[in-house]
């Protein structure tokens, strides 16, 4: 019972610590989830009885986290204008392939070589990694505009989360069999689960809505429809990886089927699975920054920041050879926006807590050589990224002709 009143107690505290934070970023105009992971790395760092003030055991991490990725890409995705998915989709999914491959060449070179790290797997978990950017964060910023830049920004973020969600694992499948020592080959082999995580994960998510929106297009309960809702984003989640299908996927078709079809009371049901995303989205940037203990010393905040600026210089270029039609300045603008969120902070949760097998034995993703090294790199580049991000919005009006007050942050 006191265990149960202590755990209780720590999500409260998180909760209200995370409502205060999203407070005083809308006064100051930043984004929350700079504040979240900050507050986050403060708690962390505070000693209580020996240990820590605040800790979680790995299972409810993950649990969490997994719940949270499903909700906010459900949330962001079922609010899409299908129009807008149709003109913007072939630029964003250009550029999503084409800094996932510069990433996985040139950043996970660039990171082995500054850090030291063996094989070429650890690495290349992090460049693909790094290759997304967050729908939730993303739509934050400029909510009121119907811009060209900001909607491609918003599309190549729904575009690129499954794919940079899916290929992290995708690599350890292949580390499970070989430990650190990677090769191309072995990689390429992989390819054929690939492709069926992808059919699979969008057959699950047409299936699932198939079933559960279309009840609910005559029917609406103040009580059952949220939670069928809810219900509705998990189950599809769980049952594409269970069956082999990758579950933000999925769970990104139901959003476009669901912003598709006509259901009863859309709005409010949109707004409760917004809210409930919120909460779950303080937890898990809040648990973020309790996990992953970045080493604040001069070498390891140098070389990160020279790596970052690799992986601008790779965003930059994959921006300029995707979009010959935009100016340099909104190419600009969309290159230097890349903010990392939710999919980073869930896989980084998920890998901390992570278990690999090699025949037979078990070893923690943790121990590997340079694991700890690239979930450091994954949250600094998340609070470089949204700092960058923020000081960008800005200078938008100049960039691409927005006012600043238009953008929300």
């Amino acid at each position: 019972m006191a265990d149960a009143i202590t755990f209780l107690t720590s999500i409260g505290i998180l909760l209200l610590i995370g409502i205060v934070g999203s407070i005083i970023s809308s006064k100051l105009n930043i984004p929350n989830l700079l504040i979240l992971i900050i507050v986050g790395m403060i708690i962390a760092r505070i000693p209580y009885k020996g240990g820590v003030l605040i800790s979680f055991p790995p299972v409810f991490i993950t649990s969490i986290s997994i719940l949270a990725l499903v909700m906010i890409v459900f949330d962001a995705t079922s609010q899409l204008d299908i129009k807008e998915l149709e003109q913007f989709s072939f630029n964003s999914i250009k550029i999503t392939l084409i800094a996932m491959a510069l990433n996985a060449v040139v950043l996970a070179l660039a990171t082995s070589i500054l850090f030291g790290i063996p094989g070429k797997a650890i690495p290349l978990v992090f460049a693909t990694l790094m290759s997304g950017t967050d729908p939730a964060a993303v739509m934050a910023l400029f909510k009121k505009t119907t811009n060209k830049v900001i909607e491609l920004i918003k599309i190549e973020a729904i575009t690129n989360t499954p794919l940079m969600v899916l290929i992290p694992f995708m690599i350890l499948d292949v580390v499970e069999s070989i430990k650190p020592v990677f090769t191309v080959a072995e990689f390429l082999a992989q390819s054929v689960p690939f492709l069926q995580q992808i059919v699979t994960g969008i057959g699950s998510g047409m299936l699932v809505g198939i079933l559960i929106f279309k009840l609910m297009r005559k029917r609406y309960s103040e009580r059952l429809s949220p939670v069928a809702i809810i219900t509705a984003a998990l189950i599809t989640y769980l049952l594409a990886e269970q069956i082999g299908g990758n579950g933000v996927l999925a769970v990104t078709t139901l959003g476009v089927f669901y912003a598709r079809i006509y259901v009863k009371e859309k709005a409010q049901l949109l707004q409760f699975s917004a809210m409930f995303a919120s909460s779950l989205e303080i937890l898990v940037f809040v648990m973020v920054g309790l996990t992953i203990t970045i080493p604040f010393t001069g070498e390891f905040l140098l070389k990160s920041f020279i790596l970052f600026l690799v992986f601008l210089l790779m965003r930059w270029t994959a921006t300029y050879l995707s979009l010959r039609e935009y100016s340099w300045k909104e190419k600009l603008f969309i290159a230097l926006n890349s903010s990392k969120g939710i999919a980073v902070a869930v896989v980084v949760l998920t890998l901390s807590t992570a278990v690999l097998t090699y025949a037979g034995e078990t070893t923690p993703f943790i121990q590997l050589p340079g694991a700890k090294t690239i979930l450091d790199l994954s949250l600094i580049f998340m609070l470089y990224s949204i700092i960058l991000s923020t000081i960008i919005t800005r200078f938008s009006k100049k960039l691409i002709n927005i006012q600043a007050g238009e953008a929300e942050l």
